[in-house]
């Protein structure tokens, strides 16, 4: 376990929630289809200003959804905390970037280049499965 780094806060805890296929399109439901149909995960529909963007694949492990977005496609992971602040200090103190706020979380960008989210708790199994900062 690695020590605590002086720019963030203590105790908060993280894992992997999942991924977003960001598919540049105007047929979500479409690639909805292609990628429910090519990982064997059944769709599920969500509410309606996020249904507008999103839609949910259905797995036990991962939160994964198909997002219509207007930049290039691409998959990029979402990081799920208890506290979304002292995560995004503790990514950027490892040399992570933010790169905007959006609603309730962060886009960052790895060292390596790659985009990701800092997002609330999304899985049911967060307490017992993540890992705990202090």
């Amino acid at each position: 376990s690695k020590p605590a780094h002086p720019e963030y806060r203590a105790m908060h805890k993280s894992k992997l929630a999942g991924f977003i296929i960001d598919c540049q399109t105007d047929d979500l439901q479409g690639a909805a289809g292609f990628w429910s149909n090519a990982l064997g995960m059944p769709t599920r529909l969500l509410p309606s200003s996020e249904g507008d963007s999103y839609v949910r694949l259905m797995n036990d492990a991962l939160h994964i959804e198909v997002q219509a977005v207007d930049h290039p496609s691409r998959v990029h992971l979402d990081i799920e905390t208890d506290d979304i602040e002292a995560e995004a200090a503790r990514l950027t103190a490892l040399g992570a970037v933010e790169v905007k706020r959006v609603h309730t979380w962060i886009v960052m960008q790895a060292p390596t280049g790659q985009r990701f989210c800092v997002v609330r708790v999304q899985s049911k199994d967060f307490e017992s499965q993540a890992h705990r900062w202090d």
